[in-house]
């Protein structure tokens, strides 16, 4: 069972996270508008490839500290003030993200696999919130550090960096046909943020 909750938490974790707008997402959407649907998937899967990695250096540590409680549960209250402040954040104070994207920069000509693996390193929230997910479910038996597993939340979390990706590309076309998304991610993100905050909450109040 805990090969499913693996491979569930793996997809729809990296999944959620790579919703809201940012550096990566913004520059798939971009390459997709400029230089068509194929290129943004391409650049996409460089970013497939980093997020994986930085996913498994994130659950090595995870299991590490996960093996000390007193640095959980300090972990987990720093975390609560986090996605509550995230959660503030992306309902109340974030602009809408069904505005049209602008194109701005020369074209280039760079292979864009390879700029996804480098766009990638430079973000390095993976590593954080994969420490904090992985743990927290873990606590309540949902997600477990053994070998086999962790490899297949790490490919799981690699496929979902690339759906959402996906969303991003598919929205966003190229030149004239581009479309504006119609939903809020924001709102996406901020529910899922609140979501997380009342787990943890709970999960502190259980520890007192």
């Amino acid at each position: 069972m805990t090969i499913f909750y693996n491979l569930l938490i793996g997809f729809f974790g990296s999944f959620i996270g790579v919703l809201p707008p940012g550096l990566i997402n913004m520059y798939a959407a971009k390459i997709s508008m400029r230089e068509g649907r194929k290129r943004g998937l391409l650049f996409s899967v460089g970013v497939c490839i980093t997020v994986m990695l930085q996913t498994y250096i994130a659950l090595i540590f995870a299991r590490y500290i996960g093996k000390h409680p007193e640095i959980v549960s300090m972990l987990q209250k720093v975390a609560l003030g986090i996605f509550i402040s995230l959660t503030i954040y992306f309902i109340f104070i974030a602009k809408d993200t069904r505005r049209e994207i602008r194109n701005h920069g020369e074209n280039s000509k760079r292979n864009r696999f390879f700029l996804g693996i480098f766009i990638a390193m430079l973000n390095l929230l993976p590593l954080p919130y994969w420490m904090y997910l992985s743990i927290t479910f873990s606590a309540f038996g949902a997600f477990s550090f053994s070998q086999p597993q962790l490899l297949l939340a790490v490919i799981a979390s690699g496929v979902g960096t690339f759906a959402s990706l996906a969303l991003y590309v598919q929205f966003f076309r190229a030149k004239e046909d581009s479309q504006k998304l119609k939903l809020n991610m924001n709102y996406v993100i901020g529910l899922v943020t609140a979501v997380i905050s009342i787990i943890t909450f709970f999960k502190i109040l259980r520890q007192i």
